[in-house]
């Protein structure tokens, strides 16, 4: 009844690697939403951009007509006194000052005047921005709004692949889905590896011990590769070049791999002889083969 185990073991890596592809595919929409949204948000910025310094312009326009009145109140005071002076000193220092001021008006008006002009042109260009950003919107939004849909399908079906992977658990021995477990959490991809038809890990593909194949094959305990540390499973019926292929790429993608545990570890999730596993998701699932065999 063990060999039912491996072979859970098998399914639930399955399951993982389908948990581990949805994820993939969730974060892939990342990218695409940026693409997406680009134009927009180009936009967007430019146009706070040119809001902020019409904002700032307007400012400096208000600031210069309050300076200009003040100046035409101030210079019509100083002809005032220029008419009431009783002597040339008082004379010459009121109209050097009467002077002054009337040159800082006519800066401050020249410069107003091309205030205004630039406040004119800034008006324009925000408008001009929020039309491109409005058409703009309008064109990202239904492909936004798609992504969305596509992402939140995506979302659904990783929350089911990982509710069933919950439920697929806990019909497991527990001692033999802490080894499963740890493996994985090492950044493994491959956590069990099916003997290849010469006695082989499919993993690593190091040649395994007769007496670790026999116990592998008839499935009497669990049984860890000394080379890489996976679980050792019995090869499908007739699924055993299948099984050497895709180990290939499994451990391609993952690169060297590591050293094994100690066999002790192996020996002690081995021994524990729980209640048989049926090998597929659906039954496990469905409450078969869940009793005690023993």
């Amino acid at each position: 009844m063990t060999q039912r185990r491996r072979t859970a073991l098998k399914e639930l890596q399955k399951l993982d690697a389908r948990i581990r592809e949805a994820r993939v595919r969730i974060q892939d929409f990342d990218p695409l939403f940026e693409q997406v949204e680009e134009p927009s948000l180009l936009l967007e910025s430019e146009l706070a951009t040119s809001r902020n310094r019409l904002k700032e312009m307007k400012l400096e326009e208000r600031r210069l007509e309050r300076a200009t009145v003040e100046k035409r109140e101030r210079i019509s005071r100083l002809e005032e006194r220029l008419g009431a002076v009783r002597n040339l000193r008082e004379e010459a220092a009121v109209s050097a000052e009467l002077e002054m001021v009337k040159r800082s008006l006519q800066s401050d008006e020249q410069e107003a005047y091309a205030l205004i002009d630039q406040v004119r042109k800034g008006e324009e260009r925000v408008e001009e921005l929020e039309a491109a950003y409005t058409e703009a919107s309008e064109l990202v939004e239904p492909k936004k709004q798609e992504l969305l849909g596509k992402r939140s399908a995506a979302t659904k079906e990783l929350e089911g692949l990982q509710k069933e992977r919950e439920g697929f658990a806990a019909a497991m021995d527990p001692k033999e889905l802490k080894v499963y477990d740890a493996i994985r959490d090492g950044g493994r991809r491959v956590a069990v590896a099916e003997l290849t038809d010469d006695g082989a890990c499919g993993h690593c593909f190091g040649i395994v011990p007769p007496q670790a194949q026999n116990e592998v094959r008839h499935g009497e305990a669990l049984i860890r590769c000394e080379a890489c540390g996976v679980i050792l499973a019995a090869p499908e019926p007739g699924g055993g070049s299948d099984a050497r292929s895709g180990a290939a790429e499994a451990s391609a993608a993952e690169g060297p791999v590591e050293p094994a545990e100690s066999s002790d570890d192996a020996s002690e999730a081995g021994s524990h002889d729980g209640p048989p596993k049926p090998a597929a998701v659906s039954a496990i699932l469905s409450g078969e083969g869940g009793g005690d065999d023993r």
